[in-house]
C-alpha cells in the first residue's frame, strides 16, 4: 500500500481543479438545459420530456460501478485515470453537440430517439471523466488540510464552469433552436482544454500506479462496509436533488418569473445578457468569492459543522426568494443570487472535501487502493438526484397545467406560475432541510474526525 504524504505545489493543486471547469459545464448543461431544450424549442410536452431526461441519466448511474472498478484495475505508464479522462473528453463533447443538433424535420419519436442517444454518448463521456477524476482525490494526498485547499481550486474553476454553462451557452443559444447547437460547438474546445491542460499540469504529481487485483464484488463490500462513507452519499444526495431542482427550474424561471421592468441599475445588463445569464453570472461571482471563505470556515469550526451553517443559510435564502417572486427588479434577484452563490460554495465544496478522508479508512484497513469504486459510489447519490429533479419538476408543472411549446416563451395560467414558483424555492429548502437533520444526527454519531479536520 503507498501512502501519498507529500505536499503537492502550487501549480498540482491548481492544475488538478482546471479539469471541473470542463467536467461541470456538462453538468449544468445536463440540469439546466436539456429538459428546457424539449420543452420550449422542440416542442416535446413537458411530462415526456422528463422521463427522457430521467431515463438516460438513470443509464448513466449503471455505468458508474463499472468506470469505477475498471479504472481501478487500468495499468497504463501513465497511471491508472489519465486514459479514461483523456478520451472521455472527447466522447463528451461528441454527445453534446450532437444532443443539440437535432436535424429539422424530425417526427416526436424521431426528436426523442436522437436527443436521447447522444445525451446517453455524452453521459458515457462524463463517467469516464468523474468517476477517474474523483478517485485522484484521494490518490494525490492523504493529508486532510491538502484535500481542502484542492478543493478550493477544484470549486473556483467549477464555478467558471458553471459560468459556462449557465450564462455563456444560453447567452450564446440566443433563444433559438440553432443556436443551443452554435454554442456547444463552440464551449466543446474549452471542455477538451480543461481536461487535458489539467492532466498536463498534474503529469508528476503524485499517483497510486499498481492496478487492484480484487474482483469486483469484493471491491464492492469495501465500500459498502464504509458506513460514514455511505451514510454521506446519502446525504450529498439529497442537497443534490435540492440544489438539481433550482438549477433544473432556472430556465423557466428566466422566462416567467424574473422580468425586466427597464428601469433598475443592471436592466441595461440584463437586456445584454438576457435575464438567465445575468442570474448564473451573479450565482458564479458569489461562489467564486466564497470559496476561501468556507476552506477557512471549515478548518476554523470542522467541515460538518460548517456545511450545515452553509445550508441553513440556504434555507433562509430561499425563503426570501420565494417571497420575491415574481420580480420585474432584475437587480434585486441578481443581489439574492449573489448570496445564493456564497451559502451554495458550503454545498460545492465541503462534501468534496470530506469524502476522500473517509476513503482512507479503507485503505488503511484493508490494504486496498480502489479510489475508482469509491468515487463511483460517491456520485451515486448525486447523479439519482441529477436524474429525478427533472422528472420531479415536470411532474409538479405538469400536475398544474404547465403548456409546451417551440417559440420559446407562451401562456401560462396563474396556478401553473405559482407551482414553478414553490419548485423553486420552498420545495428545494424542504428537502436541504431533511439534508440539515441528517448531517446533525451524523455529527453527534460522529462521522470518523477525519471528516471534520
Amino acid at each position: 500500500m503507498q501512502h501519498l504524504t507529500s505536499n503537492l505545489s502550487l501549480s498540482q493543486k491548481a492544475g488538478w481543479g482546471l479539469a471541473d471547469m470542463g467536467i461541470v459545464v456538462f453538468v449544468i448543461v445536463k440540469q439546466l438545459l436539456v429538459l428546457s431544450f424539449l420543452t420550449n424549442y422542440l416542442g416535446i410536452p413537458v411530462g415526456i420530456a422528463g422521463v427522457v431526461t430521467t431515463t438516460v441519466l438513470v443509464f448513466d448511474i449503471i455505468t458508474d460501478p463499472l468506470i469505477g472498478y475498471f479504472s481501478d484495475r487500468t495499468e497504463t505508464r501513465w497511471g491508472r485515470r489519465v486514459p479514461w479522462m483523456a478520451s472521455g473528453a472527447l466522447v463528451l463533447v461528441v454527445g453534446m453537440i450532437g444532443l443539440f443538433g437535432v436535424p429539422q424535420g424530425l417526427s416526436q419519436s424521431g426528436t426523442l430517439l436522437w436527443v436521447g442517444t447522444f445525451f446517453g454518448i455524452a453521459t458515457i463521456g462524463f463517467t469516464m471523466l468523474a468517476i477517474p477524476y474523483g478517485a485522484t482525490a484521494g490518490e494525490m494526498t492523504q493529508n486532510p488540510k491538502e484535500r481542502s485547499a484542492m478543493t478550493g481550486f477544484r470549486m473556483a474553476f467549477a464555478s467558471l464552469g458553471i459560468l459556462l454553462g449557465g450564462a455563456v451557452i444560453p447567452q450564446l443559444a440566443g433563444g433559438t433552436r440553432e443556436g443551443h447547437l452554435s454554442a456547444a460547438i463552440m464551449v466543446s474546445p474549452i471542455i477538451v482544454f480543461a481536461i487535458w491542460g489539467s492532466l498536463w499540469t498534474t503529469r508528476k504529481a503524485p499517483k497510486i500506479m499498481h492496478p487492484s487485483r480484487i474482483n469486483i464484488f469484493y471491491m464492492a463490500g469495501l465500500v459498502w462496509g464504509n458506513r460514514s462513507f455511505i451514510s454521506l452519499v446519502v446525504l450529498y444526495g439529497v442537497m443534490t436533488l435540492a440544489i438539481a431542482l433550482i438549477t433544473a427550474g432556472l430556465p423557466f424561471a428566466a422566462l416567467y418569473l424574473i422580468l425586466d421592468s427597464g428601469d433598475t441599475a443592471l436592466s441595461p445588463i440584463a437586456a445584454t445578457l438576457g435575464t438567465l445569464s445575468l442570474m448564473f453570472a451573479a450565482f458564479v461571482l458569489g461562489s467564486i468569492l466564497s470559496q476561501a471563505i468556507w476552506v477557512w470556515v471549515s478548518g476554523r469550526f470542522g467541515k460538518t459543522p460548517a456545511l450545515v451553517g452553509g445550508l441553513m443559510c440556504y434555507i433562509v435564502l430561499l425563503g426570501v426568494i420565494y417571497l420575491s417572486l415574481p420580480s420585474l427588479n432584475v437587480t434585486m434577484v441578481a443581489g439574492l443570487f449573489l448570496i445564493a452563490g456564497i451559502t451554495n460554495g458550503a454545498y460545492q465544496q465541503i462534501p468534496w472535501a470530506m469524502y476522500p478522508d473517509l476513503m482512507d479508512e479503507t485503505r488503511a484497513s484493508s490494504g486496498e487502493a480502489i479510489e475508482g469504486a469509491f468515487s463511483a459510489i460517491w456520485l451515486f447519490g448525486q447523479k439519482v438526484a441529477n436524474a429525478l429533479a427533472p422528472s420531479l419538476l415536470a411532474f409538479i408543472l405538469a400536475v398544474y397545467g404547465w403548456q409546451e411549446t417551440d417559440q420559446g416563451v407562451t401562456k401560462q395560467t396563474p396556478e401553473a406560475i405559482g407551482a414553478l414558483q414553490n419548485a423553486i424555492t420552498l420545495v428545494p429548502a424542504g428537502i436541504l432541510c431533511l439534508a440539515v437533520l441528517g448531517l446533525l444526527f451524523v455529527y453527534k454519531a460522529p462521522v470518523h474526525s477525519r471528516a471534520r479536520d
